[in-house]
């Protein structure tokens, strides 16, 4: 029996890091064959063109899949959106494949889907029924990916829960858990000692790893939102504390936080760094270092590692600004607003406060389930592949009662 197709489409650092244990899933699979499609920040030198990352990782790349973005407006996602449509449909009309799959809520992935839905080609979306309420454009996209898609593997039974109000057919939904999860449940990342000498640090000294991004609704103010945070970074990096600052996603407003970035790192301030990407391998290990409960460590920004990632390494979180709104979190995240004293204070809070700290080392793991990869490789090798997959059948009746039923 031939073995089946299927394409993984990729189109940021992040989401592929997320991908990485389903890829491998698949590939050990013995009736499973990959067709890996990279675009987006993967082929972008400004954001590091981390396809070098997956090349690093032994994965074979099929095609890259250009998509023009020059991350400054929303009328530039628009058309990116447009342009993606058009390359996934061309690579998936060349690879014909069984079936496809994409993460979560990147306006590359929705492209994805858009393009392998109406080619008839089946589609599972993982980390679908997430929230992110906060002003990002994620959660109407990841639901439009939704409905669009056939097969949903989520990260929680809320989510779960969400896709079935949705109207989606039971069989069609898989509760797998975090995939990220099973990558750091084998301690797959960098030691403390590589940490340390790959990025010249102090071990003994208090550690921030900082992260923000735009609000896609607030684009325009992404420049203005981040100044509080770094100079908050800035006078704890005055006081000792490494700050180690990581580019945006390619979104709109990105090119505005990447400017202030390239401009600070220009003055070298002393105790700060400033990198395009670090790679999975090496930001799991500088997570991993909070750990222990002689090292100090605070992740800080608005990315959504900082609220999924964290809680499997017992690393503190400062998530800073309105676009984790929503999110399923545990008990080691505080949250700050825009301001500098409020986010330097929390930072103290992270290093300085044992019983949080403690707290962080000992709070339950609200994504982990374990074997997300395994899980769905499975489902990928024994769904049928027939009509019912693709023909979606809305379970809600909407029939009234007493007037409009809601």
């Amino acid at each position: 029996m031939s073995k089946r197709t299927i394409a993984i489409f990729t189109g940021n650092r992040a989401e592929y890091g997320l991908q990485y244990p389903i890829l491998k899933a698949i590939d050990a699979h013995p009736e499973l064959d990959y067709r890996l499609l990279v675009s987006g920040a993967h082929l972008d030198t400004h954001f590091g063109r981390t396809l070098a990352e997956i090349e690093a990782d032994g994965f074979r790349v099929d095609a890259e899949v250009k998509i023009e973005m020059d991350a400054a407006s929303l009328f530039a996602t628009a058309q990116a959106i447009g342009s993606g449509v058009l390359a996934v449909s061309r690579v998936l009309a060349e690879l014909r494949p069984d079936l496809m799959v994409v993460y979560a809520d990147r306006f590359e992935g929705f492209a994805a889907v858009i393009a392998a839905t109406q080619m008839n080609v089946p589609t599972a979306h993982i980390e679908g029924g997430d929230l992110t309420e906060g002003g990002a454009l994620d959660d109407s996209v990841r639901h439009a990916m939704s409905k669009l898609s056939h097969l949903h593997f989520t990260t929680n039974r809320q989510a779960s829960n969400r896709i079935l109000g949705m109207g989606e057919e039971d069989w069609r939904v898989h509760t797998v858990g975090f995939p990220a999860i099973d990558l750091i449940s084998e301690e797959r990342f960098a030691s403390a000692e590589e940490v340390a000498s790959h990025l010249d640090l102090d071990l003994e000294r208090p550690l921030v790893l900082f992260t923000q991004h735009s609000v896609t609704t607030e684009f325009d103010q992404a420049a203005q939102q981040l100044e509080p945070s770094l100079q908050a970074m800035l006078r704890l990096a005055g006081e000792g504390v490494q700050v180690i600052l990581t580019y945006p996603n390619n979104d709109a407003g990105g090119r505005q936080i990447i400017e202030r970035l390239q401009a600070l790192d220009s003055t070298k301030p002393a105790n700060v760094q400033v990198h395009r990407s670090l790679g999975r391998h090496l930001y799991h290990g500088i997570l991993a270092l909070a750990r222990s409960p002689a090292l100090r460590v605070a992740c800080v920004g608005n990315s959504s590692s900082g609220i999924k990632e964290t809680p499997a390494f017992a690393c503190p979180t400062v998530n800073i600004g309105s676009r984790q709104d929503g999110r399923l979190r545990g008990d080691n995240v505080l949250d700050a607003g825009y301001g500098t004293e409020e986010i330097e204070l929390a930072v103290r809070h992270c290093f300085e406060d044992a019983a949080f700290r403690e707290t962080c080392r000992t709070a339950d793991n609200p994504y982990y389930l374990g074997g997300a990869g395994v899980k769905i490789a499975k489902v990928l090798a024994e769904v049928p592949l027939n009509q019912d997959l693709l023909r979606k059948r809305m379970t809600l009746k909407g029939e009234t009662e007493g007037g409009w039923f809601r």
